[in-house]
């Protein structure tokens, strides 16, 4: 046993020498951004794809129209103890293509200068596991590297996530690769092997969202003391969903990830200052998905149902206005599978200045 746990942390920590390919939504997957307004703007990216036989395909689309010019960013979970996955298990390589990397890999372990005792007994079992059928309960043997059954499936291995902080979680699936069979799901006792709900945390860790610049008025310049509107449109967001998706021969899953908004939330940059409502979250209109309600004529008497009123002038500066939207998230899989995630949040700081209602004496 001591022998075994050693070899486990050999393999784990020569991840970057097996040269594994990630099954990961990197940023670059999401780089394009779309342009203008319009229904169904959409990016897509593949990654992997290359004689690794690692496939993976993400798709941002947003349902709803984004502003000309308008930005967008990730995602935060409200949740602060909820995260993604740090690492796990996906396909890597066909039995050939294993046996040639696998091999040399073994090989230069073994001619490594102080490889000896424990360690060299450890890289001996796995050479043997893979080769010679030794195994022990819960990871059978390979004869030959399982070639004779090439094409027939993959062997699967740890991938990281490189967004992960805590290298040891990130570095936490140290199990030896192991072979699935076209069509079959992974060994129950590889727990983290990838699987909908997963690929679902993926996406909406990296799922991006609207820019959220709230209307005003009176706009940018207000006046102690005088209510100040404001409002989001339904045209300024909408539902947004991102689709991860996991294609291999013999293996398919995705999950598709939905944020739909139902608050504002705004932070008048002051202690000086009064929000409608008192605490400053302003729910959805049903009845238009609109949130507030925008300033007309004839209401400047009127205390606004989503606003703030500065009780302090902001001198040569300006106040810090963030507004944060709320977005309830779910998310449905292959499968059935699905669920309810934690809610995110996402907004940004727009300035405003405040100034001394100026009176004058006769």
């Amino acid at each position: 046993m001591p022998v075994r746990a050693s070899r486990r942390t050999i393999l784990g920590t020569a991840a970057l020498t097996l040269a594994l390919s990630s099954l990961y939504l990197t940023d670059s997957a999401y780089a394009a951004k779309p342009v203008g307004s319009g229904k169904g703007a959409n990016t897509e990216q593949q990654g992997g794809g290359d004689k690794t036989g690692i496939y993976a395909a993400a798709r941002i689309q947003y349902s709803g129209s984004v502003a000309k010019g308008g930005g967008t960013g990730n995602v935060t979970s409200s949740d602060v103890n909820w995260s993604p996955p740090p690492c796990w298990y996906a396909p890597y390589l066909g039995a050939k293509d294993f046996k040639k990397e696998m091999s040399k890999h073994i090989e230069s372990q073994l001619n490594a200068p102080g490889m000896g005792g424990t360690a060299g007994s450890a890289i001996g079992e796995t050479q043997r596991h893979y080769e010679d059928g030794y195994g022990w309960s819960g990871s059978p043997g390979y004869k030959d590297y399982n070639v004779k059954n090439d094409g027939k499936g993959m062997f699967w291995a740890g991938v990281e996530n490189p967004d992960e902080p805590d290298a040891l979680k990130r570095s936490s699936c140290t199990d030896l690769p192991f072979w699935v069979e076209n069509g079959d799901a992974p060994p129950p006792e590889h727990e983290e092997a990838i699987k909908p709900e997963m690929l679902a945390a993926l996406a909406y860790q990296h799922m991006e969202l609207p820019d959220t610049k709230v209307t005003l008025a009176p706009e940018a310049n207000t006046k102690v003391n005088l209510p100040t509107w404001a409002w989001l449109d339904k045209a300024v967001f909408d539902e947004v969903q991102a689709t991860a998706a996991l294609n291999v021969p013999g293996f398919n899953i995705q999950a598709t990830t939905t944020a739909r908004p139902v608050s504002l939330k705004l932070e008048p940059g002051t202690k000086d200052a009064v929000t409608y409502p008192a605490s400053g979250e302003c729910a959805i209109n049903d009845a238009d998905k609109s949130i507030g309600e925008p300033y007309a004529k004839g209401k400047a008497d009127q205390t606004p149902p989503c606003g703030i009123r500065y009780l302090r002038s902001s001198g040569d500066g300006t106040y810090k206005l963030r507004a944060t939207i709320t977005w309830e998230i779910d998310w449905t899989g292959t499968g059935g599978a699905g669920g309810d995630m934690p809610n995110g949040t996402f907004g940004n700081e727009q300035a405003v200045t405040v100034q001394e209602i100026q009176s004058v004496n006769r």
